[in-house]
């Protein structure tokens, strides 16, 4: 198949008609750029949703892929593999957390943070089972990471879902406070909300989060894969307030491309774990732990998320400048290094699909709120780039 309209007239008759596609067919990458199979290049600055934070096919992650591709890509988890013992330690020595557990998905890494969570509820009370999470909240498509999802539009037409479940507003800690209770096992949040239209709760949420279920004996669980790996400005985005989880899980960006996620815990949680009380076949294989090394490798290395906050700021200054030129238009900026959403006054689809044409993928989540989730390599030139595209567009909508 060498033309869009082939791959795209074959897909529709047999794949899972389950995806509102874009209609372009996406053929290689190089740096903060893709190609289309009929040779179009577009600026991305949605990074496969957060993922691909070395851009793409960043050399040292290609040499990674290609040389354990030629000595081993999957055995079982019945035996050690030196990849994922490194991805553990090198996880645990970056976070500060005591164990880690390597699965396929971030939908896979909070169905475990769950059930851990469940569990250790259980080693204190039978009833104590209930997780709250945040409305507007988004944490996978699972049957169990979907109710967790605050979000209702997700969990219709799947009743019925599993119980234990309730939602408070993210960022309102008298609601919280008034939710938690002896039964809560734990409290589940994102430290910003991505999906649900790049929402920064309050500093003094987290710590208010974390006093609470201290006094109820409950867990915080905090859902980072999508504000992780660097993307806000530092490694992790509780790190900005120092409010360290019981649970923490990642996915997106760690394997830079190549889908991981992966679980960590404290050792007092995972007590509640033992032999055969979960698992997975191909999470922590030796290929996708050898592509997030080398990720973290280059994370490090690079300061990417000392770069994610500089090109941050220069992007929500550049965004603020469109907002006082086309105020009828643009409603805020708000974000925190290089996860930043812009609300606008209608709905976003055919802004984003105005940047495709002009040669950029942004994405709009929320139904008005413009997210962008660039590589986190990028320059202040690649920012440029951006907002020219996206003036031009805005000029043309008026």
């Amino acid at each position: 198949m060498t033309s869009a309209k082939e791959v795209i007239a074959t897909e529709n008759k047999y794949y899972w008609p389950v995806f509102a596609r874009y209609q372009v067919v996406l053929e290689r990458g190089e740096g903060p750029y893709v190609y289309d199979i009929e040779g179009k290049k577009y600026l991305d600055f949605l990074g496969g949703i957060a993922v691909n934070i070395l851009g793409h096919a960043h050399p040292k992650l290609v040499a990674a892929i290609s040389a354990q591709a030629a000595k081993l890509i999957h055995v079982s988890n019945l035996y050690y593999t030196a990849e994922q013992t490194k991805l553990a330690k090198t996880l645990v020595e970056l976070t500060g957390m005591d164990r880690a557990f390597v699965c396929n998905s971030g939908a896979e890494a909070n169905e475990g943070a769950i059930k851990l969570a469940r569990k250790y509820g259980k080693t204190i009370a039978a009833d104590k089972v209930e997780i709250i999470t945040a409305e507007h909240s988004f944490h996978g498509r699972t049957l169990a990471t979907l109710t967790a999802t605050g979000q209702p539009k997700y969990q219709k037409g799947y009743e019925p879902l599993p119980g234990g479940f309730s939602y408070v507003p993210f960022g309102d800690l008298e609601a919280l406070k008034k939710a938690v209770s002896a039964k809560t096992c734990a409290v589940m949040l994102e430290p910003v909300q991505g999906e649900g239209g790049v929402h920064i709760p309050d500093p003094g949420y987290l710590k208010g989060a974390k006093e609470l279920c201290e006094k109820h004996g409950a867990l915080l669980i905090l859902d980072e894969i999508q504000s992780g790996m660097g993307r806000t400005g530092k490694l992790l985005a509780w790190q900005h307030t120092g409010v360290k989880p019981d649970i923490m899980t990642l996915a997106k960006g760690l394997g830079g491309g190549v889908p991981i996620g992966a679980i960590l815990a404290s050792d007092a949680v995972l007590k509640a774990f033992g032999p055969g009380d979960h698992g997975t076949t191909f999470g922590g294989n030796p290929l996708a732990c050898a592509a997030a090394n080398a990720t973290l490798s280059v994370l490090v290395e690079e300061d990417l998320p000392g770069n994610a906050a500089k090109m941050g700021s220069y992007m929500m200054e550049a965004l603020n400048g469109l907002k006082a030129k086309y105020p009828a238009l643009i409603t805020g900026v708000r974000g925190q290094g290089l996860i930043i959403g812009m609300p606008l006054t209608k709905p976003g689809k055919d802004l984003v699909d105005a940047c495709m044409a002009a040669g950029a993928l942004i994405n709009c989540t929320a139904g008005n709120v413009l997210r962008f989730v660039p590589p986190l390599n990028i320059t202040k030139a690649h920012v440029d780039e951006m907002i020219a595209i996206l003036d031009k567009v805005f000029a043309a909508d008026k």
